[in-house]
């Protein structure tokens, strides 16, 4: 399988999902048509004035309503009995980034205004909401899956959501709080990151009629996954290439973004040490100087190596969970192929 008959097999997923996401989003009638037009603003249907787009944005790989469907294929055969559940996956991770920009005050994405930045926090949340609500109805429209798995699949996503949010609350708390230590940074991103991916893979096997230990082994494969891809997009947000990731070098430093490179860095830091990165993180912001002060740091500590080795394990974690779990070897092998294609992003 060549990168590129995956990237043609998710554009045909995507394309797929893109569909349910359309009845899952209506205009509505009025006076409620912009607030269905929000929506479709932050899934790239709509422009700033609230009008169809001639071409909608690229919506990218669906990463995980993509595993979902995948992971149902790889074990029934096809993919209808998940597709509208992977459209309400989708939905809530959409949901997830609406709130997100909000709480980080976050003014952009995907190179344009955010929801909030456009028509005001209140709505934004309020557009937020009616897209998580809508998730939950998207799983229920004319699904081939029986009522028992319907019940356990709206479960699945809940708890995940739940975990989703405990993982935003920890991140809110960090950011304003000390420098963490691994294990708090790992149950924040544990929550906030893996748990949607865990629960896609699973919901995967789930709607593929699965019975629990194969739902296991695709959970935990969804959650090293998620595990690695947070690890990485820290590791690009100190070192990325600021042609590729869009954003300026070392800029979750100048954030003061609580990454896994700084957390890295404390429990390898002589008192010292430890002390310069607590007084440098504890500024409102850190200029060009400052930054280089840290990156200084991460160097003597050998940070980058020992990030990239953790990304490394994760991602090799998920291989080992998925060739561990049962399927047809053609769509396994379609899954290999995509997480492999994750750990060579650069962006």
């Amino acid at each position: 399988m060549t990168q590129a008959n995956l990237a043609a097999r998710l554009e045909t997923l995507s394309s797929l999902v893109a569909e349910r996401l359309r009845r899952a989003v209506p205009l509505g009638p009025p006076p409620f048509a912009p607030l269905g037009a929000m929506q479709g603003y932050h899934l790239g249907w709509y422009g700033a004035d609230l009008q169809p787009l001639a071409q909608p944005l690229e919506a990218g790989k669906r990463l995980r309503s993509a595993l979902c469907l995948l992971v149902c294929e790889a074990l029934a055969g096809r993919i209808d009995p998940a597709l509208s559940v992977a459209t309400g996956i989708e939905l809530v991770h959409n949901f997830s980034l609406i709130h997100d920009d909000i709480q980080d005050e976050s003014e952009t994405r995907r190179h344009r205004p955010t929801v909030w930045k456009l028509w005001g926090t209140a709505q934004a949340i309020n557009v937020g909401d009616a897209m998580y609500t809508a998730a939950y109805l998207a799983m229920l429209d004319d699904s081939p899956l029986q009522c028992e798995q319907r019940v356990e699949a709206i479960r699945v996503l809940g708890e995940a959501c739940l975990r989703l949010v405990e993982g935003q609350y920890l991140d809110l708390e960090l950011q304003h709080g000390p420098l963490p230590d691994f294990a708090q940074y790992e149950a924040m991103v544990g929550r906030k990151t893996a748990a949607l991916l865990a629960a896609s893979a699973e919901l995967g096997a789930l709607c593929a009629g699965a019975e629990p230990p194969t739902r296991a082994r695709y959970h935990e494969l969804g959650r090293c996954l998620g595990l690695a891809f947070q690890f990485q997009d820290d590791v690009l947000g100190v070192w990325g290439d600021e042609r590729v990731t869009g954003k300026s070098a070392a800029a979750d430093i100048r954030s003061g973004k609580k990454s896994l490179p700084v957390v890295l860095a404390l429990q390898r830091a002589t008192p010292a040490q430890t002390e310069a990165l607590r007084r440098l993180y504890a500024l409102p912001t850190r200029d060009e100087r400052a930054a280089a002060e840290v990156l200084h740091l991460f160097d003597q500590l050998g940070v980058r190596a020992e990030a990239e080795r953790l990304v490394e394990r994760q991602y090799r974690a998920a291989l080992d969970a998925l060739e561990a779990a049962p399927g047809r070897a053609e769509v396994k092998h379609l899954l290999a192929e995509l997480i492999t294609s994750l750990r060579a992003r650069a962006a």
